[in-house]
């Protein structure tokens, strides 16, 4: 069952009438005690006198101690308990009890004996722990002992300690005055309120809104009223504004240039795909953010460009532009920096080798085809003549030769494998089947499938893979990707280095992954080339480990199936870092 909601004017009501009753309440308390203790030194004030008279009736010698109380007779008809105490506490006299003095306790714990000792004198309202009953006592510390002076504490000595009932009488009628008015004005102010609450609440929780309802003719009600017309304004120029926004962020998204924005303080507003992959392909250190471009040496003119535009005069032109170029790790981009009349930032990266490399691969393919192809084949057919022309040949010799001849086969159908697959990702790609992958399994399948290359070379691997990371793909190339990745490393690298995997960042569209090694790397003339088919750095090392020249060119053409983008560069640290992004979708 729903508790229904107590209305704002009431709400405010109890709440102020509450805050006013505790108000009243601490007055009041403070009062009473403040009424009580000033009675109390009023009662204290009267036996301290007797203790007086009674100590100056012995130092005179008119008196002696089973006869003190007869001088406060004369003073009084109230039955005054007397105790004559030494300064240790021990009681010398008490005409309540003067038969059985000796009977009673040490009396120096006594909190009025403990003030009359600390500060001459001492007062308290409490049960006598000899007779069971209460008394207000009153001590006072004299050269040679202490007066304690006492009287019951009944019902008609009650009325020494009780307030001015006046004052309970006015404390009521001014609450009840000031409660009443409270209430009128609350109504008044609540119906406003509450429907200015109404609408903040539904328009936070996005319900509809009644704005035709006129608030009452005040203050609060004039703002109200405007209030419900900005949010109709601000309503329609959101549905506006969100569909502008949508086309813009998809289109700077599919963007053929690394596309990024900041705000004044050079905070990132929104980075896409390629942006995050050059500059971290521009930088020096490892997985930059987009904010860190700015304290990267090869943006330093883009950067105090930036400075000098923030603080240029306020009448400027609508944008500052500047465009510069970078050449880095073996590829060449144009910066193009934009600084806005607000001062928002807008940085754009284009590769500008592109086109350049994707028309050397195309002179370059055919003839590296027909190159891999030729080797084995010519392998096959030197060691099939030997045997053919020489009939005497030994059976070991023979069994040899067709051993070689069944390596260079298997090489040559791993060649025509990959090319194959190369070719169905460059004119098929709707024959993969997608499903959800979990890269993190993936992952760990890859490495322990070469877990006996990796002990072989003595190199060590490292993965930081956040758990169940999944992905929408292609199984088959996802793995393909990470196992080629590790091929290489494990092929290349060298002996006793290390290997790490991780994913170093993922928003809502795109995970975003390096593979480093800590071996050599590659020098710098041949990075832009390492994803081309059949290209090798080192051809007489690489053809003696057995590749077939296509593992990266399968890596890349993988990576852009799932609508991401990889680079490679040489670690500042030394080795060769991978940097590649795939679509979660």
């Amino acid at each position: 069952m729903q508790i229904s909601k107590i209305p704002f004017h009431k709400s405010l009501f109890y709440t102020i009438t509450s805050l006013f009753v505790v108000f009243v309440i601490v007055i009041f308390l403070f009062q009473y005690n403040r009424e009580e203790e000033f009675r109390k030194q009023i009662l204290n004030s009267v036996l301290q006198d007797y203790n007086i008279i009674i100590n100056r009736g012995l130092e005179e010698g008119n008196m002696a101690l089973n006869t003190v109380d007869s001088i406060i007779n004369v003073y009084t008809k109230d039955s005054v308990r007397i105790t004559v105490l030494d300064l240790q506490g021990n009681v010398l006299f008490d005409n309540g009890l003067f038969d059985r003095t000796d009977t009673l306790k040490n009396h120096i714990s006594r909190p009025e004996i403990k003030q009359a000792l600390a500060k001459g004198s001492g007062y308290a309202l409490r049960e006598s722990e000899t007779l069971g009953k209460s008394f207000f006592y009153a001590s006072h510390l004299f050269d040679h002992y202490i007066i304690r002076t006492s009287l019951p504490f009944d019902s008609s000595r009650d009325t020494w300690l009780k307030i001015d009932p006046q004052f309970i009488y006015f404390l009521v009628i001014t609450s009840l005055l000031v409660i009443i008015t409270l209430f009128y004005f609350c109504a008044k102010l609540g119906k406003s309120i509450s429907l200015l609450q109404d609408f903040t609440e539904r328009a936070q929780q996005g319900k509809p809104i009644n704005t035709s309802i006129q608030p009452s003719d005040n203050d609060i009600g004039d703002i109200t009223s405007n209030i419900f017309r900005i949010y109709q304004y601000l309503l329609k120029t959101k549905e506006e504004l969100s569909i502008e926004k949508e086309k813009l962020i998809k289109h700077l998204q599919f963007s053929k240039e690394g596309l990024a924005i900041f705000t004044e303080n050079k905070r990132e507003i929104f980075a896409n795909n390629l942006f995050i992959q050059y500059i971290n392909i521009i930088a020096d250190k490892e997985n930059c953010s987009p904010d860190d471009i700015f304290s990267l040496p090869d943006f330093q003119k883009t950067t105090e460009f930036i400075d000098r535009a923030h603080f240029s005069d306020k009448e400027k032109k609508e944008y500052i532009d500047l465009s510069s170029h970078i050449y880095k790790n073996g590829k060449s981009f144009q910066i193009e920096c934009i600084v806005f009349q607000d001062n928002t930032i807008e940085i754009a990266i284009n590769n500008i080798t592109q086109k350049e490399e994707e028309g050397r691969l195309k002179r370059q393919l055919t003839q590296n085809i027909a190159h891999e192809l030729k080797t084995p084949v010519s392998s096959i057919q030197g060691y099939m003549e030997t045997i053919i022309s020489n009939p005497d040949l030994s059976g070991e010799k023979s069994k040899q030769f067709l051993e070689r001849c069944y390596a260079q086969t298997v090489r040559l159908t791993g060649l025509l494998h990959d090319i194959s697959l190369l070719n169905r990702l460059d004119e098929s790609n709707d024959l993969f089947d997608l499903d959800t992958v979990n890269l993190s399994r993936l992952i760990q399948d890859a490495v322990s499938e070469s877990d006996e290359k990796l002990r072989s070379r003595e190199m060590a691997i490292h993965t930081e893979i956040p758990d169940n990371l999944t992905i929408k793909g292609n199984h088959s190339l996802l793995y393909s990707i990470f196992r080629n990745l590790l091929d290489n490393a494990i092929a290349y690298a060298g002996t006793g280095t290390s290997v790490c995997i991780k994913c170093y960042r993922q928003d809502d569209d795109y995970l975003y992954f390096s593979f480093s090694d800590t071996g050599t790397g590659v020098p710098e003339m041949h990075l832009n080339r390492l994803f081309e088919r059949f290209y090798r750095v080192d051809k007489g090392r690489s053809r003696k480990l057995g590749g077939t020249g296509l593992g990266l060119a399968i890596v890349k053409n993988a990576v852009l199936f799932h609508k991401g983008e990889i680079s490679a560069k040489n670690r500042a640290s030394g080795g060769l870092e991978f940097l590649f992004s795939l679509k979660k979708q």
